[in-house]
C-alpha cells in the first residue's frame, strides 16, 4: 500500500474515532461536557492531533448536526418505503419524534442557534429534499395543489419539531408525542384536502 494512501486511511480513521467519542460524550452528558480537551483524553491523544482535524469545537459540533442529519435521513427514507401515501407521512411523522426521543441531545444540538443558521440548513437539506418529495407524492395522489410548497414544508417540519420538543416533557413523553405527532400531520393534510375551493377551482384540486 503507497504511504500516501496509508496515512489518508489513518487520517480518516482518527478522524472517526474522534466523532465517535464525541457523539458519545454529547448523547450521555450534553453540549456542556464536549470540549476539544474531553474529547482527545477520551480518545488518547493530545488536543493538537483533535485540532488538525477540527479547527475549534464549533466545527465538531457541526460534524455532529450532520451526522445527525444523516441518521434522520435514513429514517426517513425507510419510512418513504410505505406504499400508501397517507401513511407514508403519518409514519414520518411518527419516525421523526422517535428519533428526538431516541437522541434527545443530539436533537436539541441539531436544532441549536449556537450553530450557525445556514450550515444548519445545508446539512439538514438532504433530510428537507425527502420530505418534499413525500409531499410531492402526497399531493399529486390527492388532487391537491400546493400554491406556496416551500411554506408547506414549513408547515410540517415546524410542526414536527414543536412536539417532538414537547416528548422531553415528563407529562408528554416519546410515545404520546408520537401519537400527537401523527395525528397533528393527519390533521393538517385533511385541512389541505378539504380547504374551501379558491378562484373557482373544483373541489378536488384545493389550494394551500
Amino acid at each position: 500500500m503507497p504511504t500516501s494512501t496509508r496515512r489518508a486511511r489513518e487520517r480518516a480513521n482518527t478522524r472517526e474515532r474522534i466523532i465517535e467519542a464525541a457523539l458519545h460524550v454529547l448523547e450521555a452528558e450534553g453540549i456542556a461536557a464536549l470540549t476539544i480537551r474531553r474529547i482527545a483524553t477520551d480518545v488518547e491523544y493530545s488536543a493538537p492531533v483533535v485540532y488538525q482535524h477540527f479547527a475549534n469545537k464549533d466545527a465538531l459540533v457541526l460534524e455532529l448536526v450532520a451526522h445527525g442529519h444523516h441518521l434522520m435521513l435514513s429514517e426517513f427514507r425507510q419510512a418513504a418505503q410505505e406504499p400508501d401515501t397517507d401513511r407514508r407521512m403519518t409514519r414520518i411523522a411518527s419516525q421523526y419524534v422517535r428519533f428526538a426521543g431516541e437522541h434527545p441531545h443530539l436533537f436539541q444540538v441539531m436544532n441549536d442557534p449556537v450553530v450557525d443558521a445556514d450550515e444548519r440548513r445545508r446539512v439538514a437539506e438532504p433530510v428537507i429534499d425527502v420530505l418534499k418529495e413525500l409531499l410531492t407524492s402526497w399531493s399529486a395522489a390527492h388532487d391537491v395543489v400546493l400554491t406556496d410548497f416551500d411554506q408547506a414544508c414549513e408547515i410540517l417540519w415546524g410542526t414536527l419539531y414543536g412536539i417532538a420538543s414537547l416528548s422531553h416533557l415528563g407529562n408528554v413523553g416519546s410515545d404520546r408525542a408520537r401519537h400527537l405527532a401523527e395525528q397533528a400531520l393527519h390533521a393538517i393534510l385533511l385541512g389541505w384536502r378539504t380547504e374551501a375551493p379558491a378562484h373557482g377551482r373544483p373541489a378536488s384540486s384545493q389550494v394551500l
